[in-house]
């Protein structure tokens, strides 16, 4: 496999060869997190298509010191999905919370042993604010205080979408169960 720094050269230069490996190569991280975000399949071919031109477009920006490109690229699609959500009127999908000291901030194992496709078919039944939060803190590693900043919405606000985004997909994780069982165990 070519370094990825000859790889990113190449494709500043315009080479389509060198465009089309570093596709390959992270198509399906992009595609996964388009799909995070968008609620269709429509939704998250419009955001990777959105992240795509910012990718290759700010390719002469990316600094392999700073971070590896992996990340870089990622949140590239991330900002990218944020622009397209915010130009469909997502903002409307957020409750304010002032108080929101009695949400625990619990580690949940049961996401970490889903697979990312079953995972990405659950977030996206999540109403859209708590789906973009838990998204951003559980998916991408935003703390909530970015994500407050990233969406204009208040700390509170952020904690209270990822708890109740939380307790929704224990809820369809439940249910899927339940589902599955096919009523074995009554």
């Amino acid at each position: 496999m070519a370094d990825i720094n000859n790889i990113i050269k190449s494709c500043i230069i315009g080479d389509r060869n060198a465009q089309r490996t570093l596709y390959e190569m992270h198509r399906t991280r992009w595609y996964m997190v388009s799909m995070r975000y968008g609620k269709n399949i429509s939704q998250a071919e419009d955001i990777l298509q959105e992240g795509l031109i910012r990718i290759y477009t700010s390719l002469h920006q990316y600094n392999v010191e700073k971070s590896a490109f992996s990340t870089w690229s990622t949140r590239l699609i991330v900002n990218a999905a944020l622009r397209y959500l915010k130009k469909h009127s997502w903002q409307n999908t957020f409750v304010e919370v002032y108080e929101a000291s009695d949400i625990a901030d619990h580690h949940e194992t049961i996401y970490d042993k889903l697979a990312a496709k079953e995972l990405t078919k659950l977030v996206q039944k999540l109403p859209m604010g708590y789906r973009i939060v838990f998204n951003m803190y559980c998916i991408e590693g935003y703390s909530h205080k970015e994500i407050a900043k990233n969406l204009n919405i208040a700390e509170g606000t952020s904690k209270s979408q990822l708890s109740k985004a939380r307790r929704g997909i224990k809820k369809l994780i439940e249910l899927q169960l339940i589902k599955s069982s096919n009523g074995k165990y009554r």
